[in-house]
């Protein structure tokens, strides 16, 4: 027998950090992983959450900080004054009062069928570029009980021409 075949076999110090720090690695990919999977799910639900909890602003509060609003889209909230609906082929043309404070709001596209004068309604949109305070909208909303179909049926007709 050889001095060679005789020597106990000699374990390098290096062999055993490398299975040590291989099983780190992957754990330590798994917890980056980890973290920017629940950082996007994060963001995300913040970002959902925040455009779905889209308050309105009312008239007042509209008029009074036009200037920090600039043409940021948001909801706006009043009552539709009495005398100044005025439809075209493009939309509807009225103004939103509250109290003593009026905003004159041109909307595109056709309002609701409910729509009319002296009802609150949520009109989405922005404040016109050019400052003259004019609310330009894409979007009525006509605010209403739960139960107004039930007692008015033959007020509300659907797109297809049913009943509601």
């Amino acid at each position: 027998m050889s001095k060679e075949s005789l020597q106990e076999p000699t374990s390098s110090p290096a062999a055993p950090l490398e299975a040590k720090g291989s099983s780190v690695r992957p754990r330590l990919r798994l917890a980056m992983v980890g973290l920017i999977i629940i950082a996007a799910v994060g963001f995300l639900l913040i970002k959902g959450l925040g455009s779905s909890l889209d308050y309105f602003k009312t008239v007042s509060q509209a008029k009074s900080s036009q200037a920090q609003l600039g043409t940021t889209v948001f909801r706006l909230e009043g009552t539709v004054q009495p005398g100044t609906i005025a439809q075209s082929t493009l939309g509807a043309t009225f103004t939103l009062t509250e109290g003593e404070r009026s905003i004159h709001v041109v909307n595109q596209g056709s309002p609701p069928q409910l729509f009319k004068a002296s009802m609150p309604v949520i009109a989405v949109g922005h404040f016109a570029a050019d400052g003259s305070g004019v609310f330009e909208s894409n979007q009525i909303m006509v605010k209403h009980s739960a139960s107004y179909i039930a007692q008015h049926p033959k007020r509300v007709t659907a797109g297809d021409g049913s009943k509601h």
